[in-house]
């Protein structure tokens, strides 16, 4: 019997979408009888009727493409269930649309909420595989995400061209990556790029101890620095704070984001600072050889839980290898940084500063 596959992806895009796309679609033409259906812009396509019929055509030339040619977009769990000013019972038209397109399977490519979301349509009996993608590499239950070492090259290319010019002006440069929770981007670029400090989410830091690492390179006449600091990295006494209370501190600092409040302050103590902000760069762009050969596998992978039935999973790898976890076990917590992971412990023999 010929199955009938919807796809779609959800929240941020990252390179390797459409490699994975590809990889579920032309293992499943190869495996079983079965049809695609593309459903746009995410969850909200599957909220709003706005799909596809696509054929075996239009996955051919896109493995080297960046984004998505779904398109996507943020569907919040947390408003999922919430009838909000249009009226929209938001997961009584998915289940509704899930069985006016005929489906007998949904694969999700996404995230943390995009896994929530799918791990909610499981609840509510549809069928659903779940992608890993994200460049923040903090879903639970995998050891690495597609997307996230394409973003770790372009982050590490970025940190190569701010040092010639650190060097050049002996300056203090600090460049901001994303990471809004988690810290894997930047504690991977960092060290792969050669940063003297590195702050991340899941390490509160302090001035003092950046301070500290600034002076002793200097006493080692360096007279230079390179600080690598996740968009959501917090001070120390931010993180004693309650989240009431950090909330309206962030809301009343006056900078753009902390790595220009860090800059302000530095350049108080006589370290003449800059700060570059590469933003979404580092999602943009064709995917590294890595996540290209990465987002295949997870979309074959993919395709034999579709030809298996094995609905209600997610694509992981653990120790190098590939399994089926369940999308409840994936959606229950994000995989932070932690002090005993090998790269945070190589950079910390390495002399890279985390500034705690």
């Amino acid at each position: 019997m010929k199955k009938r596959i919807g796809i779609l992806t959800s929240g941020g895009d990252c390179p390797g979408l459409n490699a994975a796309i590809r990889g579920v679609a032309k293992a499943s033409y190869e495996l079983f009888d079965c049809e695609f259906v593309g459903i746009y812009n995410g969850y909200q396509g599957l909220i709003d009727y706005k799909y596809k019929e696509l054929l075996a055509s239009d996955f051919s030339g896109i493995l080297t493409r960046g984004g998505t040619m779904l398109g996507t977009q943020r569907t919040p769990f947390k408003n999922m269930r919430n009838i909000e000013d249009d009226g929209v019972d938001k997961v009584s038209n998915m289940i509704k649309n899930y069985e006016k397109l005929k489906l007998d399977c949904l694969v999700t490519l996404g995230g943390n909420g995009t896994h929530k979301n799918a791990n909610l349509l499981r609840e509510e009996g549809l069928n659903v595989i779940g992608l890993p993608k994200t460049i923040d590499n903090d879903i639970y239950g995998t050891d690495v995400t597609f997307g996230f070492h394409s973003a770790v090259d372009i982050a590490t290319e970025v940190i190569d061209r701010i040092h010639t010019t650190a060097d050049s002006h002996d300056r203090v440069m600090i460049i901001e990556l994303m990471g809004n929770k988690a810290g894997w981007l930047t504690l991977y670029a960092g060290l792969a790029g050669g940063a003297d400090v590195v702050l991340i989410p899941e390490i509160p830091y302090t001035l003092e101890k950046v301070q500290e690492a600034l002076n002793n390179r200097r006493k080692k006449g360096k007279n230079f620095s390179i600080i690598v600091v996740a968009e959501g990295a917090i001070s120390k006494e931010e993180s004693e704070m309650t989240r009431k209370e950090f909330k309206k501190h962030r809301a009343s600092m006056p900078y753009q984001t902390v790595s220009y409040r860090l800059a302000a302050q530095l350049n108080q103590l006589g370290f003449e600072t800059r700060v570059t902000v590469p933003g979404h760069q580092q999602r943009g762009g064709a995917p590294s050889a890595y996540d290209r050969i990465l987002a295949t596998k997870f979309g074959v992978y993919a395709a034999q839980l579709i030809k298996s039935e094995r609905y209600g999973n997610t694509v992981s790898i653990v120790n190098n290898k590939l399994q089926a976890t369940p999308l409840e076990y994936m959606a229950l917590k994000l995989k932070p940084v932690t002090r005993d992971d090998e790269v945070y412990k190589t950079g910390e023999i390495m002399g890279l500063t985390y500034g705690e």
